[in-house]
């Protein structure tokens, strides 16, 4: 392979060689309401990689309904195309659908392509439409401020740099295999980041039991001498700059975690409930949020001002018995995870809900004030330990990534000869 500079190959708008596109039903078309358990499968967002099918959180319609919905069909070898992303995924990324697929069908906000191949082949296109060469170009034909998004006739006009059909098939035999290493290499990183995280999990419920084992607990209510919340005004999609009003998203809780950037800024206009701004100190618990996460607990560190509770946000006030820090040490093991988990209850698995009843009801271990200040700063020790490698370990998955997205644009605009 030779390193070669500027796009080698000539370059066409994908339109020029499609036989037949469609995007998945909208609206009413498909909702919550229509899933099954099995049956044809509905091919979403989350299963379009960087030219790889992600075969995971697999959803179903009953095949009746599936023959309603016959003109989004996916057949083995059709090209899928992302046509919404965010900073993680990439709106116009692509993958080739898989053989074992069966019945299945498109969702919303993905499209369905079938190509002429004596021209242009779906597994390089899948590869071409996954490089930064298209995503920097997409870019601009996107729409939306928090997640990009491109419609049919935007998806038509991408340009793709289209070499001779055999050296499609060169380029996209050379990435699989290339690709491939990289993608071992992720994937023994990511593992190690779980067991990081199973590790974390299981010292804080060691050091939990051995509290209860030593005192006993309580329920949360004993210590509890105040709780509010706030509202959930119509919001500008994007985050609040400093000095603005924002009102806080459920994203900026995770477990014993404050993320404050995560928050939507409050209109022009809008008055901001005062009362209901953070301050530093606060408990803050999330009464909605996924199952894994409804519950999430952490204290307000220091923050700038004008940051606002909404209406799925608890704010907690504890007796002068109780470290805030503390609860939100103890919500953080397994015992008030499952607590909370199980107590949730929801429309769908996408979103639960816990009520302040519930909350009250956590068991809390009666450590003295002194113990529960020494126990917080010594597992926070251990878990700044944790963090240290954990950052080190993201760190070598973003160079990774852009070791993968450089081979292959290098490789699709034939800066990389194969």
């Amino acid at each position: 392979m030779t390193i070669m500079d500027g796009v080698r190959y000539q370059q066409f708008p994908l339109r020029r060689f499609i036989l037949e596109m469609t995007d998945g039903p909208f609206g009413s078309s498909l909702t919550s309401s229509h899933y099954s358990d099995e049956g044809a499968r509905v091919i979403r967002l989350g299963n379009i990689g960087s030219a790889r099918f992600k075969d995971m959180d697999a959803a179903y319609i009953p095949l009746e309904y599936f023959k309603k919905l016959q003109r989004h069909q996916v057949l083995s070898g059709d090209l899928i195309i992302a046509g919404l992303g965010d900073g993680n995924h990439p709106v116009g990324r692509a993958c080739v659908a898989p053989d074992h697929l069966g019945p299945a069908i498109v969702k919303a906000d993905c499209f369905r392509v079938r190509l002429d191949e004596e021209r242009l082949t779906n597994r390089y296109a899948a590869w071409a439409l996954s490089s930064s060469f298209v995503s920097d170009q997409v870019a601009s034909l996107t729409r939306g401020s928090t997640r990009a998004r491109v419609n049919l006739e935007g998806a038509r006009d991408i340009q793709l740099p289209v070499p001779l059909v055999r050296e499609q098939h060169r380029i996209a035999d050379f990435l699989d295999i290339e690709t491939a290493y990289i993608d071992r290499l992720v994937d023994t990183q990511r593992e190690f980041l779980s067991r990081l995280e199973e590790r974390d999990s299981a010292l804080l419920d060691i050091v939990i039991d051995e509290l209860i084992q030593s005192v006993g607990n309580q329920p949360f209510r004993r210590f509890i001498v105040g709780m509010d919340q706030g509202s959930s005004p119509q919001c500008d999609a994007a985050p609040a700059e400093d000095g603005e009003w924002g009102v806080l998203k459920v994203s900026c809780l995770r477990p014993g975690k404050f993320f404050p950037d995560q928050n939507k800024r409050l209109p022009e206009g809008e008055a901001p409930n005062i009362r209901s701004e953070v301050r530093e100190g606060d408990l803050l618990i999330t009464r909605a949020n996924t199952p894994e996460l409804v519950g999430s607990t952490a204290v307000v560190p220091a923050v700038r001002r004008k940051l606002l509770l909404s209406d799925k946000i608890f704010r907690i006030r504890v007796d002068s018995a109780l470290d805030p820090r503390y609860v939100a040490l103890i919500a953080r093991g397994s015992r008030v995870r499952a607590i909370s988990s199980a107590a949730s209850n929801g429309a769908s698995q996408s979103m639960a809900n816990i009520r302040f009843e519930e909350v009250k009801e956590w068991p809390i271990p009666l450590a003295s004030l002194a113990t529960q200040k020494e126990v917080v700063a010594r597992v926070d020790q251990t878990l700044r330990q944790v963090d240290h490698l954990r950052s080190k370990i993201n760190h070598q998955l973003n160079l990774l990534h852009e070791r993968r997205q450089a081979l292959v644009t290098a490789a699709v605009t034939g800066q990389l000869k194969v």
